[in-house]
């Protein structure tokens, strides 16, 4: 890791629920974090191939208003320098999808050099499901069949330890972490959907909801034992 120059902020989504015709909550949340009024806020779509879909989810979920949108296509690139065009962001949101293809996608342009650059100097990281997964060491993920979880192994790491997201959202989930950890895995985070753990450098600095039953766990091996701890956590009106 390279010298950090500012505070470092990741915010990780277990998912995003439809927000019915408003700003969802987390969303607010992270946009309550920039120093401006009207954030620039860049979307890295990689995850699902920047598909159409996604990058217009994308510019619903973030009001024009409140920030100052544009998007990474790395398929159909037109973006020549990724780090210039990351690091002049205030915050980079990155969508869900395959994470595993995303990740190695990432590597062929630089845009994971250019991601912990930015995260060194300030830009606020944040992301759901794929978007989510990426900053950890590694975690549980459908990339390599959209029918069975597998765990994933060469994460970011900006963040240590493992990660888990759609913790309550789908069946798989809970019993493939604990079995992960039971067999060696490293402890980590799991995150259910419309909750996320905002990290101020690596560490938790706080757990926030938009749901009463939603929430966040730090999973662990004790002993012979699984251990899941759920995390104090915020319910955000």
């Amino acid at each position: 890791m390279e010298a950090v120059l500012s505070e470092q902020h990741i915010i990780t989504f277990g998912g995003l629920r439809p927000s019915r015709g408003k700003t969802h909550p987390l969303i607010e949340y992270v946009l309550s974090l920039s120093k401006t009024s009207r954030p620039r806020v860049g979307f890295i779509p990689t995850a699902t191939g920047d598909s159409a879909p996604s990058i217009v989810a994308f510019y619903d979920r973030f009001p024009s208003s409140r920030a100052e949108r544009s998007h990474l296509s790395l398929f159909n690139r037109t973006i020549d320098d990724i780090e210039g065009y990351i690091l002049s962001q205030d915050i980079i949101m990155v969508g869900g999808g395959n994470t595993a293809n995303m990740l190695s996608t990432w590597r062929v342009h630089g845009v994971d050099i250019a991601l912990e650059k930015a995260w060194n100097a300030g830009v606020i990281m944040c992301g759901g499901s794929a978007g989510s997964l990426c900053w950890f060491e590694c975690g549980t993920t459908d990339s390599f069949n959209l029918y069975k979880l597998e765990p994933l192994h060469d994460g970011l790491g900006f963040l240590s330890g493992s990660h888990c997201p759609h913790y309550d959202g789908e069946a798989q989930r809970r019993p493939l972490y604990h079995h992960l950890i039971a067999e060696g895995f490293p402890a980590g985070y799991a995150v259910d959907d419309d909750a996320a753990i905002h990290f101020v450098g690596t560490d938790v600095h706080k757990v926030i909801s938009s749901r009463e039953d939603a929430g966040a766990y730090y999973v662990q091996k004790t002993g012979n034992e699984v251990i899941e701890t759920a995390l104090e956590t915020t319910v955000l009106n």
